[in-house]
Protein backbone atom coordinates (compact mmCIF):
# COMPACT_ATOMS: atom_id res chain seq x y z
CA UNK A 1 0.00 0.00 0.00
CA UNK A 2 1.27 3.43 -0.88
CA UNK A 3 2.43 5.41 2.17
CA UNK A 4 2.04 8.62 0.16
CA UNK A 5 -1.70 8.66 0.71
CA UNK A 6 -2.33 6.53 3.76
CA UNK A 7 -0.72 6.31 7.17
CA UNK A 8 -1.49 4.63 10.45
CA UNK A 9 -0.65 4.94 14.15
CA UNK A 10 -0.89 1.55 15.76
CA UNK A 11 -4.10 0.95 17.70
CA UNK A 12 -3.76 0.71 21.50
CA UNK A 13 -3.29 -2.68 23.03
CA UNK A 14 -5.46 -1.99 26.10
CA UNK A 15 -8.21 -4.55 26.45
CA UNK A 16 -11.50 -4.43 28.31
CA UNK A 17 -11.25 -6.35 31.55
CA UNK A 18 -12.38 -6.45 35.13
CA UNK A 19 -9.09 -4.93 36.29
CA UNK A 20 -10.03 -1.53 34.93
CA UNK A 21 -10.70 0.82 37.81
CA UNK A 22 -13.83 2.57 36.58
CA UNK A 23 -15.97 4.79 38.79
CA UNK A 24 -19.13 6.84 38.59
CA UNK A 25 -17.15 9.85 37.38
CA UNK A 26 -14.96 8.00 34.86
CA UNK A 27 -14.49 9.72 31.50
CA UNK A 28 -13.77 8.57 27.95
CA UNK A 29 -10.06 9.13 28.58
CA UNK A 30 -10.03 5.88 30.58
CA UNK A 31 -11.24 3.76 27.66
CA UNK A 32 -9.08 2.25 24.90
CA UNK A 33 -9.44 4.18 21.63
CA UNK A 34 -8.06 3.75 18.15
CA UNK A 35 -5.92 6.33 16.39
CA UNK A 36 -6.30 5.29 12.75
CA UNK A 37 -6.24 8.16 10.28
CA UNK A 38 -6.25 7.89 6.51
CA UNK A 39 -6.11 10.52 3.82
CA UNK A 40 -9.23 10.79 1.68
CA UNK A 41 -7.02 10.09 -1.33
CA UNK A 42 -6.65 6.46 -0.30
CA UNK A 43 -8.79 3.94 -2.18
CA UNK A 44 -11.40 1.58 -0.77
CA UNK A 45 -9.10 -1.36 -1.52
CA UNK A 46 -6.32 0.10 0.63
CA UNK A 47 -8.58 0.76 3.61
CA UNK A 48 -10.12 -2.71 3.25
CA UNK A 49 -6.65 -4.28 3.67
CA UNK A 50 -6.23 -2.49 6.97
CA UNK A 51 -9.65 -3.63 8.17
CA UNK A 52 -8.71 -7.18 7.21
CA UNK A 53 -5.40 -6.91 9.10
CA UNK A 54 -6.99 -5.42 12.23
CA UNK A 55 -10.35 -7.15 12.71
CA UNK A 56 -11.15 -5.19 15.90
CA UNK A 57 -10.69 -1.82 14.20
CA UNK A 58 -14.17 -0.20 14.18
CA UNK A 59 -13.44 2.33 11.44
CA UNK A 60 -11.10 5.01 10.14
CA UNK A 61 -10.80 8.75 10.71
CA UNK A 62 -10.71 10.60 7.39
CA UNK A 63 -8.37 13.56 7.06
CA UNK A 64 -7.36 15.82 4.23
CA UNK A 65 -3.81 17.12 4.58
CA UNK A 66 -4.04 16.44 8.31
CA UNK A 67 -7.42 18.18 8.76
CA UNK A 68 -10.33 16.20 10.16
CA UNK A 69 -13.00 15.49 7.52
CA UNK A 70 -15.14 12.73 8.95
CA UNK A 71 -15.27 9.04 9.79
CA UNK A 72 -16.13 5.86 7.93
CA UNK A 73 -16.87 2.71 9.86
CA UNK A 74 -16.06 -0.85 8.95
CA UNK A 75 -19.77 -1.54 8.76
CA UNK A 76 -20.47 1.24 6.25
CA UNK A 77 -17.57 0.18 4.06
CA UNK A 78 -18.79 -3.42 3.97
CA UNK A 79 -22.32 -2.28 3.15
CA UNK A 80 -21.04 -0.29 0.19
CA UNK A 81 -18.85 -3.09 -1.14
CA UNK A 82 -21.55 -5.78 -0.98
CA UNK A 83 -24.04 -3.72 -2.93
CA UNK A 84 -24.68 -4.77 -6.55
CA UNK A 85 -21.67 -3.54 -8.50
CA UNK A 86 -20.33 -2.12 -5.25
CA UNK A 87 -16.80 -3.36 -5.75
CA UNK A 88 -16.68 -2.03 -9.32
CA UNK A 89 -17.97 1.37 -8.10
CA UNK A 90 -16.03 1.90 -4.88
CA UNK A 91 -13.16 -0.59 -4.59
CA UNK A 92 -10.68 1.47 -6.61
CA UNK A 93 -12.18 4.92 -5.95
CA UNK A 94 -10.73 7.39 -3.42
CA UNK A 95 -12.34 7.46 -0.01
CA UNK A 96 -13.81 10.92 -0.54
CA UNK A 97 -16.07 9.41 -3.23
CA UNK A 98 -17.02 6.55 -0.93
CA UNK A 99 -17.59 8.96 1.98
CA UNK A 100 -19.92 11.13 -0.09
CA UNK A 101 -22.25 8.11 -0.46
CA UNK A 102 -22.06 6.96 3.17
CA UNK A 103 -22.00 10.32 4.93
CA UNK A 104 -23.99 10.16 8.16
CA UNK A 105 -24.31 12.22 11.31
CA UNK A 106 -21.15 11.57 13.31
CA UNK A 107 -21.20 11.76 17.10
CA UNK A 108 -18.15 13.75 18.27
CA UNK A 109 -17.47 14.02 22.01
CA UNK A 110 -14.66 15.47 24.11
CA UNK A 111 -12.46 13.00 25.93
CA UNK A 112 -13.46 14.67 29.23
CA UNK A 113 -17.08 13.54 28.76
CA UNK A 114 -18.18 11.10 31.42
CA UNK A 115 -18.93 7.57 30.29
CA UNK A 116 -22.52 7.73 31.52
CA UNK A 117 -23.11 10.97 29.64
CA UNK A 118 -21.53 9.51 26.51
CA UNK A 119 -23.80 6.47 26.57
CA UNK A 120 -26.81 8.77 26.87
CA UNK A 121 -25.72 10.73 23.79
CA UNK A 122 -25.08 7.48 21.94
CA UNK A 123 -28.53 6.07 22.69
CA UNK A 124 -30.20 9.24 21.39
CA UNK A 125 -29.01 8.44 17.85
CA UNK A 126 -31.28 6.86 15.27
CA UNK A 127 -31.54 3.07 15.57
CA UNK A 128 -29.59 2.49 12.33
CA UNK A 129 -26.64 4.47 13.73
CA UNK A 130 -26.45 2.88 17.20
CA UNK A 131 -23.63 0.53 16.19
CA UNK A 132 -21.47 3.30 14.70
CA UNK A 133 -18.23 4.15 16.53
CA UNK A 134 -17.86 7.48 18.32
CA UNK A 135 -15.27 10.11 17.41
CA UNK A 136 -13.49 11.43 20.49
CA UNK A 137 -11.62 14.74 20.42
CA UNK A 138 -8.69 15.11 22.81
CA UNK A 139 -7.44 18.25 24.49
CA UNK A 140 -4.65 18.39 21.89
CA UNK A 141 -7.27 18.64 19.09
CA UNK A 142 -6.54 15.08 17.99
CA UNK A 143 -9.23 12.59 17.03
CA UNK A 144 -9.69 9.02 18.20
CA UNK A 145 -12.22 6.29 17.48
CA UNK A 146 -14.13 4.62 20.31
CA UNK A 147 -15.77 1.29 19.61
CA UNK A 148 -19.39 1.42 20.77
CA UNK A 149 -18.97 -2.03 22.34
CA UNK A 150 -16.18 -0.66 24.55
CA UNK A 151 -18.50 2.12 25.68
CA UNK A 152 -21.40 -0.26 26.33
CA UNK A 153 -19.26 -2.59 28.44
CA UNK A 154 -17.81 0.30 30.44
CA UNK A 155 -21.28 1.78 31.00
CA UNK A 156 -22.55 -1.63 32.09
CA UNK A 157 -19.70 -1.92 34.61
CA UNK A 158 -20.40 1.57 35.97
CA UNK A 159 -24.13 0.88 36.19
CA UNK A 160 -23.25 -2.18 38.23
CA UNK A 161 -21.11 -0.04 40.52
CA UNK A 162 -23.91 2.53 40.73
CA UNK A 163 -26.42 -0.16 41.61
CA UNK A 164 -24.12 -1.46 44.32
CA UNK A 165 -23.61 2.04 45.68
CA UNK A 166 -27.35 2.66 45.71
CA UNK A 167 -27.93 -0.63 47.44
CA UNK A 168 -25.32 0.13 50.09
CA UNK A 169 -26.71 3.65 50.47
CA UNK A 170 -30.25 2.31 50.84
CA UNK A 171 -29.04 -0.15 53.47
CA UNK A 172 -27.23 2.66 55.29
CA UNK A 173 -30.35 4.81 54.99
CA UNK A 174 -32.49 2.04 56.47
CA UNK A 175 -30.07 1.71 59.37
CA UNK A 176 -30.02 5.50 59.77
CA UNK A 177 -33.81 5.70 59.67
CA UNK A 178 -34.10 2.99 62.29
CA UNK A 179 -31.47 4.75 64.39
CA UNK A 180 -33.26 8.09 64.08
CA UNK A 181 -36.59 6.46 64.93
CA UNK A 182 -35.10 4.93 68.07
CA UNK A 183 -33.41 8.23 68.89
CA UNK A 184 -36.72 10.03 68.38
CA UNK A 185 -38.43 7.67 70.81
CA UNK A 186 -35.58 8.12 73.29
CA UNK A 187 -35.70 11.92 73.02
CA UNK A 188 -39.47 11.85 73.35
CA UNK A 189 -39.17 9.78 76.51
CA UNK A 190 -36.47 12.04 77.97
CA UNK A 191 -38.52 15.13 77.08
CA UNK A 192 -41.53 13.60 78.81
CA UNK A 193 -39.43 12.91 81.91
CA UNK A 194 -38.24 16.53 81.86
CA UNK A 195 -41.76 17.88 81.45
CA UNK A 196 -42.96 16.13 84.61
CA UNK A 197 -40.67 18.00 87.06
CA UNK A 198 -41.08 21.19 85.02
CA UNK A 199 -44.82 20.78 85.49
CA UNK A 200 -44.30 20.40 89.24
CA UNK A 201 -42.22 23.57 89.36
CA UNK A 202 -44.65 25.47 87.13
CA UNK A 203 -47.68 24.37 89.15
CA UNK A 204 -46.11 25.17 92.53
CA UNK A 205 -44.81 28.59 91.50
CA UNK A 206 -48.34 29.99 91.73
CA UNK A 207 -48.75 28.70 95.27
CA UNK A 208 -45.28 29.88 96.28
CA UNK A 209 -46.11 33.34 94.95
CA UNK A 210 -49.39 33.43 96.89
CA UNK A 211 -47.78 32.07 100.07
CA UNK A 212 -44.96 34.60 99.93
CA UNK A 213 -47.42 37.47 99.47
CA UNK A 214 -49.46 36.23 102.43
CA UNK A 215 -46.34 36.03 104.60
CA UNK A 216 -45.34 39.56 103.63
CA UNK A 217 -48.83 40.77 104.50
CA UNK A 218 -48.55 39.02 107.86
CA UNK A 219 -45.20 40.67 108.59
CA UNK A 220 -46.60 44.07 107.57
CA UNK A 221 -49.55 43.55 109.95
CA UNK A 222 -47.19 42.67 112.81
CA UNK A 223 -45.21 45.87 112.15
CA UNK A 224 -48.45 47.88 112.15
CA UNK A 225 -49.64 46.68 115.56
CA UNK A 226 -46.16 46.23 117.07
CA UNK A 227 -44.29 49.38 116.06
CA UNK A 228 -41.68 48.85 118.75
CA UNK A 229 -39.78 45.91 117.35
CA UNK A 230 -37.33 44.05 119.64
CA UNK A 231 -33.65 44.62 118.96
CA UNK A 232 -33.08 40.99 118.01
CA UNK A 233 -35.73 41.12 115.30
CA UNK A 234 -34.39 44.44 114.00
CA UNK A 235 -30.89 42.94 113.83
CA UNK A 236 -32.20 39.89 111.94
CA UNK A 237 -34.06 42.12 109.42
CA UNK A 238 -30.84 44.02 108.75
CA UNK A 239 -28.85 40.80 108.45
CA UNK A 240 -31.17 39.28 105.84
CA UNK A 241 -31.72 42.66 104.10
CA UNK A 242 -35.46 42.38 104.56
CA UNK A 243 -36.30 45.52 102.58
CA UNK A 244 -34.36 44.27 99.53
CA UNK A 245 -35.79 40.77 99.96
CA UNK A 246 -39.33 42.15 100.01
CA UNK A 247 -38.74 44.00 96.73
CA UNK A 248 -36.79 41.24 94.95
CA UNK A 249 -39.01 38.32 95.91
CA UNK A 250 -41.63 39.11 93.28
CA UNK A 251 -38.91 39.56 90.62
CA UNK A 252 -37.33 36.22 91.54
CA UNK A 253 -40.66 34.43 91.27
CA UNK A 254 -41.35 36.07 87.91
CA UNK A 255 -37.89 35.05 86.66
CA UNK A 256 -38.41 31.47 87.85
CA UNK A 257 -41.80 31.35 86.14
CA UNK A 258 -40.26 32.70 82.91
CA UNK A 259 -37.45 30.12 83.03
CA UNK A 260 -39.88 27.26 83.64
CA UNK A 261 -42.04 28.46 80.76
CA UNK A 262 -39.04 28.66 78.40
CA UNK A 263 -37.90 25.18 79.44
CA UNK A 264 -41.40 23.83 78.89
CA UNK A 265 -41.57 25.37 75.40
CA UNK A 266 -38.09 24.07 74.52
CA UNK A 267 -38.89 20.51 75.59
CA UNK A 268 -42.24 20.62 73.79
CA UNK A 269 -40.51 21.87 70.64
CA UNK A 270 -38.00 19.02 70.93
CA UNK A 271 -40.86 16.55 71.22
CA UNK A 272 -42.56 18.00 68.15
CA UNK A 273 -39.34 17.93 66.11
CA UNK A 274 -38.70 14.27 66.98
CA UNK A 275 -42.27 13.34 66.08
CA UNK A 276 -42.45 9.94 64.39
CA UNK A 277 -44.72 10.08 61.35
CA UNK A 278 -47.49 7.59 60.82
CA UNK A 279 -48.40 5.98 57.51
CA UNK A 280 -50.94 8.65 56.66
CA UNK A 281 -50.61 12.43 56.93
CA UNK A 282 -52.44 14.28 59.68
CA UNK A 283 -53.73 17.86 59.90
CA UNK A 284 -51.34 20.10 61.86
CA UNK A 285 -50.91 23.74 62.80
CA UNK A 286 -48.05 24.99 60.62
CA UNK A 287 -47.45 28.05 62.78
CA UNK A 288 -46.92 25.84 65.82
CA UNK A 289 -44.44 23.75 63.79
CA UNK A 290 -42.51 26.83 62.71
CA UNK A 291 -42.48 28.23 66.26
CA UNK A 292 -41.06 24.94 67.56
CA UNK A 293 -38.23 24.98 65.00
CA UNK A 294 -37.49 28.65 65.71
CA UNK A 295 -37.15 27.90 69.42
CA UNK A 296 -34.60 25.17 68.67
CA UNK A 297 -32.74 27.39 66.19
CA UNK A 298 -32.51 30.27 68.65
CA UNK A 299 -30.14 28.22 70.80
CA UNK A 300 -27.45 29.03 68.19
CA UNK A 301 -28.17 32.75 68.13
CA UNK A 302 -26.87 35.41 70.48
CA UNK A 303 -28.71 38.40 69.13
CA UNK A 304 -26.87 38.53 65.79
CA UNK A 305 -29.94 37.51 63.80
CA UNK A 306 -33.48 38.81 64.13
CA UNK A 307 -36.29 36.44 63.18
CA UNK A 308 -39.41 38.19 61.89
CA UNK A 309 -42.72 36.31 61.61
CA UNK A 310 -45.44 37.44 59.23
CA UNK A 311 -48.11 34.84 59.80
CA UNK A 312 -51.27 34.76 57.73
CA UNK A 313 -54.48 32.91 58.48
CA UNK A 314 -53.90 29.24 57.69
CA UNK A 315 -56.23 26.28 58.13
CA UNK A 316 -54.85 22.99 59.47
CA UNK A 317 -52.64 21.41 56.81
CA UNK A 318 -52.54 17.66 56.20
CA UNK A 319 -48.87 16.61 56.17
CA UNK A 320 -46.20 14.39 57.69
CA UNK A 321 -45.19 16.62 60.57
CA UNK A 322 -41.85 14.92 61.30
CA UNK A 323 -40.64 15.23 57.72
CA UNK A 324 -41.92 18.78 57.37
CA UNK A 325 -40.04 19.71 60.56
CA UNK A 326 -36.90 18.32 58.94
CA UNK A 327 -37.40 20.52 55.87
CA UNK A 328 -37.97 23.64 57.98
CA UNK A 329 -34.91 22.86 60.08
CA UNK A 330 -32.74 22.34 56.97
CA UNK A 331 -33.77 25.63 55.35
CA UNK A 332 -33.59 27.70 58.54
CA UNK A 333 -30.22 26.17 59.46
CA UNK A 334 -28.84 27.08 56.05
CA UNK A 335 -30.08 30.65 56.43
CA UNK A 336 -28.54 30.91 59.90
CA UNK A 337 -25.22 29.47 58.70
CA UNK A 338 -25.11 31.95 55.81
CA UNK A 339 -25.84 34.96 58.03
CA UNK A 340 -23.39 33.90 60.74
CA UNK A 341 -20.63 33.35 58.17
CA UNK A 342 -21.36 36.78 56.71
CA UNK A 343 -21.18 38.35 60.18
CA UNK A 344 -17.77 36.77 60.77
CA UNK A 345 -16.57 37.92 57.35
CA UNK A 346 -17.63 41.49 58.09
CA UNK A 347 -15.86 41.43 61.44
CA UNK A 348 -12.63 40.37 59.76
CA UNK A 349 -12.78 43.18 57.22
CA UNK A 350 -10.89 46.40 57.73
CA UNK A 351 -14.09 48.44 57.89
CA UNK A 352 -15.75 46.26 60.47
CA UNK A 353 -16.27 49.29 62.74
CA UNK A 354 -18.91 50.61 60.36
CA UNK A 355 -22.56 49.96 61.05
CA UNK A 356 -23.95 47.07 59.03
CA UNK A 357 -27.59 46.22 58.52
CA UNK A 358 -29.20 43.90 61.01
CA UNK A 359 -29.16 40.29 59.83
CA UNK A 360 -32.75 39.10 59.57
CA UNK A 361 -34.70 35.98 58.65
CA UNK A 362 -38.28 36.70 57.64
CA UNK A 363 -40.86 33.92 57.74
CA UNK A 364 -44.09 34.62 55.83
CA UNK A 365 -47.11 32.33 55.55
CA UNK A 366 -50.21 32.79 53.43
CA UNK A 367 -52.76 30.99 51.26
CA UNK A 368 -52.30 31.43 47.51
CA UNK A 369 -54.68 30.77 44.65
CA UNK A 370 -53.40 29.90 41.19
CA UNK A 371 -55.46 30.16 38.02
CA UNK A 372 -56.24 26.87 36.23
CA UNK A 373 -53.95 25.85 33.41
CA UNK A 374 -56.58 23.74 31.63
CA UNK A 375 -60.22 24.42 30.69
CA UNK A 376 -62.89 23.27 33.15
CA UNK A 377 -60.28 23.00 35.86
CA UNK A 378 -60.83 24.56 39.28
CA UNK A 379 -58.47 27.05 40.86
CA UNK A 380 -55.69 25.44 42.84
CA UNK A 381 -54.98 26.67 46.36
CA UNK A 382 -51.62 26.40 48.04
CA UNK A 383 -50.21 27.16 51.46
CA UNK A 384 -47.02 29.18 51.06
CA UNK A 385 -44.17 29.26 53.57
CA UNK A 386 -41.47 31.75 52.57
CA UNK A 387 -38.17 31.86 54.46
CA UNK A 388 -36.07 34.83 53.31
CA UNK A 389 -32.78 36.20 54.61
CA UNK A 390 -30.90 39.40 53.80
CA UNK A 391 -27.54 37.68 53.45
CA UNK A 392 -24.98 38.00 50.63
CA UNK A 393 -27.00 35.84 48.23
CA UNK A 394 -25.71 33.05 46.02
CA UNK A 395 -23.45 33.02 43.02
CA UNK A 396 -24.68 31.57 39.73
CA UNK A 397 -22.47 28.52 40.27
CA UNK A 398 -23.94 27.84 43.72
CA UNK A 399 -27.50 28.29 42.43
CA UNK A 400 -26.79 25.79 39.68
CA UNK A 401 -25.46 23.32 42.25
CA UNK A 402 -28.70 23.61 44.20
CA UNK A 403 -30.75 23.08 41.05
CA UNK A 404 -28.61 20.02 40.32
CA UNK A 405 -29.39 18.75 43.83
CA UNK A 406 -33.06 18.84 42.89
CA UNK A 407 -32.50 16.52 39.91
CA UNK A 408 -33.06 12.78 40.16
CA UNK A 409 -29.58 11.90 38.86
CA UNK A 410 -27.76 14.02 41.43
CA UNK A 411 -29.94 12.86 44.31
CA UNK A 412 -28.99 9.30 43.43
CA UNK A 413 -25.29 10.15 43.77
CA UNK A 414 -25.36 12.54 46.71
CA UNK A 415 -28.13 13.08 49.23
CA UNK A 416 -27.72 16.67 50.44
CA UNK A 417 -30.03 18.31 52.97
CA UNK A 418 -31.69 20.39 50.25
CA UNK A 419 -32.07 17.34 48.01
CA UNK A 420 -33.81 15.49 50.84
CA UNK A 421 -35.99 18.54 51.52
CA UNK A 422 -36.95 18.76 47.85
CA UNK A 423 -37.88 15.09 47.80
CA UNK A 424 -39.99 15.41 50.97
CA UNK A 425 -41.93 18.40 49.65
CA UNK A 426 -42.45 17.18 46.09
CA UNK A 427 -42.67 13.40 46.40
CA UNK A 428 -44.19 12.97 49.85
CA UNK A 429 -46.46 16.01 49.95
CA UNK A 430 -47.11 16.77 46.27
CA UNK A 431 -45.87 20.31 46.78
CA UNK A 432 -43.23 22.58 45.33
CA UNK A 433 -39.92 23.91 46.62
CA UNK A 434 -38.66 27.06 44.89
CA UNK A 435 -35.74 29.30 45.73
CA UNK A 436 -34.66 32.74 44.59
CA UNK A 437 -31.34 34.38 45.30
CA UNK A 438 -29.68 37.63 44.29
CA UNK A 439 -26.20 38.67 45.32
CA UNK A 440 -26.05 41.45 47.93
CA UNK A 441 -29.83 41.16 48.40
CA UNK A 442 -30.53 37.77 49.93
CA UNK A 443 -32.03 34.33 49.42
CA UNK A 444 -35.62 33.14 49.68
CA UNK A 445 -36.95 29.60 49.83
CA UNK A 446 -40.64 29.08 49.11
CA UNK A 447 -42.47 25.95 50.22
CA UNK A 448 -45.83 25.36 48.53
CA UNK A 449 -48.12 22.71 49.98
CA UNK A 450 -51.42 21.81 48.29
CA UNK A 451 -54.44 22.86 50.31
CA UNK A 452 -56.87 19.92 50.22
Amino acid sequence: MSQEYCYQISPPVLSVGSDRDLGLESTLQELPMYNFQVEVGCTGAEIAKYFDKYPLLPGAILVEQGKFIGMISRRRLVECLIRPYGQELFFKEPLDVLYSYTRIAILVLNDTTSILTAIQHSLRRSPEFLAEPIVVQTAAKEYRLLDINELNIAAWQIRGIETQVRYERSQAQMIQNDKMARLGRLVDGVAHEILDPVGFVWGNLTYISNYSQDLLKLIATYEKFLPECPAEISYLKEEIEFDYLEQDLAKALTSARSGAERLKKLVTSLQNFCHIDTIYPKPVDLHACIDSIVILIKSRLKGEIEIIKNYGKLPPISCFIGQLNQVLMNILSQAVDTLLDEAVRQQLQANCHKNHQQATIEITTEVLSQAPTKPNEADSRWVSICIADNGPGMSEELKQQILDNFSVETRANKETSLAVSYQIITARHGGKLNFYSHQNIGTKFEILLPLI
